[in-house]
């Protein structure tokens, strides 16, 4: 463990919140009033940062920074690998006497030049092509990172080639974002809601995620390479007992938690829930809603500091989606709400007519943007981890579908059917013929097994992998309901009868999409076949849902958006592909290594020493047909382990020589996982046949029941 500690405890809450955080409110109490305006009209989209606001940002960004012990900055980024990225640089500057000041200007502020050519850019840039740029992003606020290292000024950026084009996550988000802001503004004041003056998009993304010791991470070199037991069989007890779920936190996990906590409130980073999840060993961490952009870079300070916290403890914080097998696996479910500047958020049932109405407006939107983007949804979450988890052990499964519970769906029907609806305690809205009843505010029930489900006041987006970057997956979401909002402004703002003309579009689009909408249990068989019988995509692998990148018509929908470029939008085909080869072809290397160099040389000579065990006990007289049949079995099964290990090497060489992206990830997943699959099955037997002393490996019942 490091010896870096900190002292969480001497400093209230309420004055510890957002301490290390360059926020709204830090730079109200630091800028000039006409700075700090001017800012706030750059973060809403009203204007461009100007050189001078920019030097008087820097100066008192700079001076908060070093008063807290800062020696470093850095542009702060998600390149396409799906990590951060960070260059630090000092504050220093010599001075030509032998002594430095501190200098940080509004040209460091805004813009950085880290070396961008071992980044990921799937064909966008050659790789001798080596210049870069970090835009810093107003809308998520500076920050400051404590650890061993000292302490270091992170600034939120965006990440552009020397041409403009988009190398990271965070430019097609604010694109996305802009054009969802656009498209609903048009609507809203097609409507009559003409205060609103800026729309945006708000995400709180609950994080799961397992603690393990220490102890065991290190000694399985699979946790180690690829954040997931290739090999391991389950142990007498799982999670069938239900017992772990909503527990009593075990205190080294708690305190673990609480300093989570205060890091975290540190960098305001607002995290409210924290429990113990299904699986044992399991648990979840919850913020309160804020702005994407915000929420997106929080998130990764979230993983980030997961580990880092647990690793001073003795632990590592495990987020791979399905790091154990035969137990619940791990999501980021993605709460996802769309707000005005004025306060109001357009998912929330009103108390009359108007609000109502707008209302079942934007859910229509909704229910439309996931029906017929549903394949662009299923590929923002096609990830290799993610494959074990989407339609595996639990849900939600691969089919894209949205739940609004009984009363909302009976709502819409009736809409759809032309029913007049039925009149409930405190008035009714009316839209030509048919009734619509007032909306109580929790409008819905929850189902746990919806892909895509509404909870009151938001949509939660439940199939987001636990490893996963949540920018990817609100960039398609933001960009598939600016495309539906956009259609419902064009026949909105040439209606002369509003009222008639939102009652059509909910009507038409509702009966047209209501397909998608699925009220019952998502885990089930027969959804399945419904869904089949529905015309849904059921899209089990990451290869072929990532395919949909480079249709034409995807491609027109980002290009019409501005989010993606063609070679953008294909760049990213390609980057995806390759990373989900490149995981598989690490797993597969792990899994080679893992059964030759340590079980099958330990369970040969377990078997080995059955057998001279065995004819000792016979030339003494003594009963030896246990010894006998266990030393044959095991014998049997470690002759099956090497020939199986034999056909995964074959099958993972046949995958490196193929050049195609998408033939190449179509074999890891056709030829290369099934073989993993087979050399598994004949481990984990093994395993339960082995002397526990004689396993090379920590097993589930260790890693799963010890903290």
């Amino acid at each position: 463990m490091s010896d870096f500690k900190i002292d969480f405890t001497s400093t209230p809450v309420a004055e510890l919140y957002g301490s290390n955080c360059f926020s709204n409110s830090t730079m109200r109490e630091l800028l000039p009033k006409n700075i700090y305006k001017e800012i706030l009209a750059v973060q809403n989209g009203e204007k461009e940062l100007n050189a001078y606001a920019a030097e008087v940002v820097a100066a008192a960004m700079r001076d908060w920074a070093i008063s807290k012990g800062a020696t470093h900055y850095t542009h702060w980024f998600h390149p396409l690998t799906g990590l951060t990225a960070e260059k630090h640089d000092s504050f220093i500057s010599p001075t030509g006497d032998g002594k430095v000041i501190m200098e940080f200007s509004g040209k460091e502020l805004i813009k950085g030049e880290p070396d961008a050519s071992s980044f990921p850019s799937g064909g966008l840039r050659a790789t001798f092509e080596a210049r870069g740029y970090t835009a810093w992003d107003v809308t998520s606020p500076a920050f400051l990172k404590q650890d061993a290292t000292g302490t270091t000024l992170c600034i939120p950026t965006a990440f552009i080639s020397y041409y403009g084009q988009a190398l990271d996550k965070k430019v097609p988000l604010l694109r996305a974002m802009e054009s969802l802001n656009r498209e609903a503004l048009r609507v809203l004041h097609a409507i009559g809601f003409s205060t609103a003056k800026r729309v945006y998009t708000t995400v709180g993304p609950e994080q799961e995620y397992f603690l393990i010791d220490k102890e065991y991470y290190l000694s399985r070199p699979d946790l180690l390479l690829t954040g997931r037991t290739v090999f391991g069989s389950m142990p007498a007890k799982g999670q069938e007992m239900e017992d772990h779920y909503f527990g009593a936190i075990k205190e080294r996990v708690a305190s673990f938690m609480r300093e989570l906590n205060y890091e975290l409130w540190k960098m305001g980073i607002p995290a409210k829930t924290q429990h113990n999840e299904v699986a044992p060993n399991q648990f979840e961490i919850a913020p309160i809603y804020s702005n994407t952009t915000a929420a997106v870079d929080s998130n990764q300070i979230v993983m980030e500091t997961l580990r880092n916290v647990a690793r001073r403890r003795g632990m590592e914080a495990l987020l791979h989606e399905k790091p154990f097998a035969g137990v619940n696996g791990s999501g980021k479910h993605n709460n996802w709400s769309i707000s005005t500047d004025d306060g109001v958020n357009l998912f929330e049932p009103g108390e009359n007519p108007e609000s109502n109405a707008r209302f079942l407006l934007f859910a229509a939107a909704v229910v439309e943007a996931v029906d017929r983007y549903a394949l662009l949804l299923r590929s923002s979450v096609a990830t290799s981890g993610n494959e074990h988890r989407l339609g595996a052990n639990e849900a939600p499964p691969a089919i894209v579908s949205i739940f609004f519970g009984g009363p909302l769906t009976e709502i819409l029907d009736n809409i759809a059917d032309g029913k007049p609806g039925k009149h409930t305690e405190g008035g009714s809205i009316k839209l030509g013929v048919t009734s619509l009843p007032s909306l109580p505010k929790d409008v819905s029930d929850r189902n746990r097994t919806s892909p895509f489900a509404f909870t009151g006041n938001k949509f939660e987006f439940r199939m987001v992998g636990s490893s996963q970057s949540i920018a990817t997956p609100n960039t398609y979401l933001n960009t598939a309901v600016a495309q539906v909002l956009r259609e419902f402004a064009d026949k909105l703002e040439g209606a002369s009868d509003k009222n008639a003309a939102i009652q059509s579009i909910i009507k038409e689009s509702y009966s047209k999409h209501r397909r998608v909408v699925f009220n019952g249990n998502g885990y089930s068989d027969e959804w399945v076949k419904e869904a089949e019988r529905r015309g849904l995509p059921n899209i089990k692998n990451a290869p072929d849902a990532l395919s949909v990148l480079v249709a034409p018509e995807i491609i027109s929908l980002f290009e019409s958006h501005k989010v993606f470029t063609k070679e953008e939008a294909e760049s990213r085909y390609h980057i995806y592909l390759e990373k989900y080869s490149k995981q598989i072809n690490i797993e597969a290397g792990v899994a080679i290594d893992m059964a030759r160099r340590g079980i099958f040389p330990a369970v040969s000579s377990f078997a080995a020493e059955l057998a001279r065990e065995a004819s000792a006990l016979a030339a003494a007289g003594a009963p030896s047909a246990a010894q006998e049949k266990s030393a044959k079995k095991i014998a049997e099964l470690s002759a099956g382990l090497y020939e199986e290990t034999a056909l995964l090497e074959n099958a993972l060489s046949a995958a490196q020589q193929i050049t195609d992206p998408f033939a190449k990830a179509k074999s890891y997943y056709e030829k290369v996982k099934p073989a993993m699959d087979a050399v598994r099955n004949k481990a984990d037997v093994l395993e339960k046949l082995t002397a526990k002393n004689r396993w090379p490996y920590p097993g589930y019942g260790d890693m799963l029941f010890k903290l």
